[in-house]
């Protein structure tokens, strides 16, 4: 009854949120009207869905490559199954199972023993996803100077995403230090309350990892080019549609700003808000953007990401019943949790000697 309840709650957060802008963009008649009557440059939005599909794709490559960096033996086939399956449940906006949740699970089926490697690769490759958003931001506000923006919060968002780079840059570092991640302050970390079975999953995947430093820096340059791709989409979406377009250069802010709310617990809404934010107070060098662009523009974002995760939708009807078993499975095993964005790694002994054999076997990767 409780998980319903949450569930709902996040439902009805995230349609308040999408009604409350559409109500916002229909005070301009004319919008709608525009983009209704005026032509459009179709060849532009299939163009968007390549580079969106090649973004995917990259991903999920790169979930493969940290994979096999620990010596787990899948082939990339698996891979992009598991993984497309992984981002349809992403995008499932019930909250049965979190993506992340439904990769590490599917992976140590196929591969026994191997759940602290499988919740290690998750971890590892979600947060190189988030940080490079940052990045990649961060990178674009300093190189175009969109921080010179007369207005005041834009001012603040850049300052912000510049200051958190810099920060979890430093974090990053300190977990690639042995004397750190097993230490005193790592066990104390893994006491706290709630946050701790997730912290203490983190650095047990950087323990995997950081013995191996090559793989999580070609990891991050593929993630590089994932946001690249999704900015170039986004921007080819929005010049589609009639209308005043900001710069490619100020999507690769827009896009990856917009973009980092993914971390918050909601199916939709948060991206919708900020990309509309962005799209309507940054300024242009000539003319403005009208208010519900953005919206406009998010929409036919996720109308593609709909589309690329039916290719997921068509590998768990071939397998639903076995995913839902694994899911079953997985739940009841004590230890083990998921959240929107993130699964906790098994507490058990066996998950602790399997954790303990991948830091020994990365170490003689290259």
């Amino acid at each position: 009854m409780k998980k319903s309840l949450v569930v709902l709650l996040k439902i009805g957060v995230s349609v308040a949120i999408i009604a409350y802008l559409v109500f916002d963009a229909t005070r301009d008649p004319e919008l709608f009207a525009n983009l209704r009557d005026q032509p459009k440059q179709w060849g532009l939005f299939v163009a968007a869905c390549f580079l969106c599909g090649g973004a995917i794709m990259l991903t999920l490559v790169r979930w493969h490559y940290l994979v096999r960096a620990l010596e787990v033996p899948t082939r990339l086939g698996g891979s992009l199954r598991i993984g497309l399956m992984g981002y349809l449940f992403n995008l499932s906006p019930m909250g049965i199972a979190g993506g992340d949740f439904v990769k590490a699970v599917m992976l140590a089926r196929y591969h026994k023993n191997c759940m602290a490697k499988s919740v290690a690769s998750v971890l590892v490759d979600r947060l190189i996803g988030l940080y490079t958003l940052f990045v990649v931001a961060s990178a674009a506000i300093v190189l175009t100077g969109f921080r010179a923006s007369q207005n005041e919060t834009i001012r603040v968002i850049c300052d912000v995403t510049i200051w958190v780079t810099v920060a979890v840059a430093v974090v990053i570092g300190l977990l690639m230090v042995p004397a750190v991640t097993d230490g005193k302050l790592a066990r104390s970390l893994e006491r706290i309350p709630r946050v701790g079975p997730v912290l203490d999953s983190l650095i047990d995947a950087m323990r995997m990892y950081r013995r191996s430093p090559l793989v999580l820096v070609v990891a991050a340059v593929m993630s590089v080019g994932v946001h690249s791709l999704f900015a170039t989409g986004v921007y080819c979406i929005a010049r589609g549609l009639p209308g005043n377009v900001h710069s490619l250069a100020h999507h690769f802010v827009i896009m990856p700003l917009s973009a980092s709310t993914g971390t918050l617990p909601l199916p939709f809404g948060p991206f919708e808000a900020v990309l509309e934010y962005l799209y309507t107070h940054v300024p242009l060098a000539v003319g403005t953007v009208a208010k519900g662009q953005g919206l406009v523009v998010a929409l036919g974002y996720r109308l593609i990401t709909v589309l690329i995760a039916m290719i997921g939708a068509c590998y768990y009807i071939a397998a639903r019943r076995e995913v839902a078993q694994v899911i079953h499975d997985a739940e009841r095993q004590p230890g083990i949790g998921q959240g929107p964005t993130t699964v906790m790694s098994t507490r058990r002994p066996a998950a602790r000697v399997a954790r303990d054999d991948a830091v020994a076997g990365v170490g003689r990767l290259q």
